[in-house]
């Protein structure tokens, strides 16, 4: 199915819309698609940062959860003994 598409109108420096026209030339697109492209890779650097928060946020309490099951885990997996 494809996506829902909007029209909105916004402004960008001068410089910026240059920009966005050398890309639509080299790539032989539109500034609709240049502007989509870019509003996504910014998406997905943005969900990959707070992804990369909320990992970091959560270590401590992973690392807590760890150490308090280590001896039911200790108990439960069986031991090899190495031959030196």
């Amino acid at each position: 199915m494809p996506a829902i598409v909007e029209n909105i109108t916004v402004s960008i420096p001068s410089r910026l819309v240059a920009v966005v026209e050398e890309i639509v030339k080299e790539n032989k697109t539109n500034r609709s698609k240049v502007i989509s492209q870019c509003l996504e890779e910014l998406a997905q650097k943005r969900m990959a940062k707070l992804m990369e928060e909320g990992y970091r946020e959560m270590a401590e309490e992973n690392r807590l959860l760890a150490e308090q099951f280590l001896p039911v885990a200790l108990e439960t997996w069986p031991r090899q003994d190495v031959d030196s």
